[in-house]
């Protein structure tokens, strides 16, 4: 169970307010910095210090006061205005034009218990009270939590809902080990995802997640491209059409090794793939900021761990995103940075990541669960 709170705004939330928190900001020893465009090194430090979420997609999305300390580190971040009301719990706030979203909000561990949190909240309402008359705290749980922004905010429970998943038929198209389709089928299995798996489908007759399927009691075949008798494209048809048999509402490609065709793609419109890489959310860059505001290539492509431990990186990470004609180049669910020590094998890098690729994979799908 969660509830969404209401906070007035108004005269409390002026000038004077917002010049007070400059002030107690000044005192504390960070600086207050406000941004109304995509910021990617704030979204990066989002992706690092909360992982796994979808936080900086809101953030991207809407506007931020942020915390700086005096060597120029992200302290924390309070996020508002965003436009993203595409989540069940917001269905009754779609068309209030006096009611703002804030959120999402962070501090950093070792800046906690300081007085900054109050700090950025206050920030955030005085900026939503320029052009709100309500501020909206959305999906907020925990009796101390919400204790805590009544006292702050003056805010009021204004609706309370269970926190759904929706159902939806899954396919899974992996083509090794499998691990990452493990972490959604333990998911399942535990009852903490509302995925059907209906089939595990792989294009090599002796992948491992075809075993990790059977164990699963999960149904699952192998559609292979035989290259020495079979043309590209009539394979591409074989391939929509089997998946077709299973109408998937989502089709997950877990460390599919075989470019899908834009055939594909619009058949199964809902398809996600997991990528060993820190992708920018613009499809167009080719390269991506850090949460240290370094940058670094955007490793797209099938070996993109060897492209990283090549050019002595010293960040990597794992997105999750909508799958296009272009290659790693769809929207960004869920993406984790990994920061890596200096020097690091293609053997490390792997086994580093593929934790964070489990993580990112669950939390994207429940996102997807929330949002479609």
């Amino acid at each position: 169970m969660a509830v969404n709170l209401l906070a007035p705004l108004g005269e409390r939330y002026g000038a004077e307010a917002l010049a007070e928190a400059q002030r107690t900001s000044d005192g504390l020893g960070y600086r207050l910095v406000r941004i109304d465009a995509p910021d990617e090194r704030l979204c990066a430090w989002i992706d690092w210090q909360f992982a796994p979420s979808w936080w900086s997609s809101e953030v991207r999305g809407g506007s931020a006061w942020y915390a700086l300390t005096p060597d120029g580190s992200i302290a924390g971040f309070a996020g508002f205005g965003s436009g993203d009301r595409s989540y069940h719990w917001l269905q009754s706030y779609r068309k209030r034009a006096d009611v703002g979203l804030f959120g999402p909000y962070g501090v950093a561990g070792p800046h906690r218990k300081r007085g900054l949190g109050r700090v950025l909240l206050t920030a955030a309402l005085c900026s939503l009270a320029e052009g709100y008359r309500w501020a909206l705290i959305p999906a907020v749980s925990g009796e101390r939590l919400i204790a805590s922004y009544e006292e702050r905010a003056d805010a009021h429970v204004a609706d309370s809902y269970d926190y759904a998943l929706r159902p939806a038929r899954a396919v899974i198209l992996a083509s090794g080990n499998g691990t990452n389709a493990q972490a959604v089928i333990d998911d399942v299995q535990t009852g903490d995802s509302t995925l059907d798996i209906v089939a595990v489908v792989s294009n090599g007759m002796g992948a491992r997640v075809r075993e990790r399927a059977r164990d699963a009691w999960v149904t699952e075949e192998a559609i292979v491209w035989e290259r020495g008798s079979e043309a590209r494209d009539a394979y591409d048809v074989r391939l929509c059409a089997a998946i077709a048999r299973y109408e998937p509402e989502l089709v997950l490609l877990l460390g599919w090794m075989h470019l899908l065709p834009a055939a594909f793609l619009e058949r199964f419109p809902e398809t996600i793939n997991v990528h060993p890489a820190f992708l920018p959310f613009d499809p167009a860059a080719d390269s991506v900021v850090m949460p240290d505001g370094s940058q670094i290539p955007a490793f797209r492509g099938a070996r993109a761990p060897e492209a990283t431990i090549a050019a002595a990186a010293r960040w990597g990470g794992a997105s999750v995103h909508r799958v296009t004609p272009a290659v790693d180049r769809g929207g960004i669910l869920v993406r984790t940075p990994l920061e890596l020590a200096a020097p690091t094998t293609l053997d490390q890098f792997r086994e580093r990541i593929r934790p964070l690729e489990h993580a990112a994979v669950t939390k994207a799908i429940r996102r997807w669960c929330l949002t479609s």
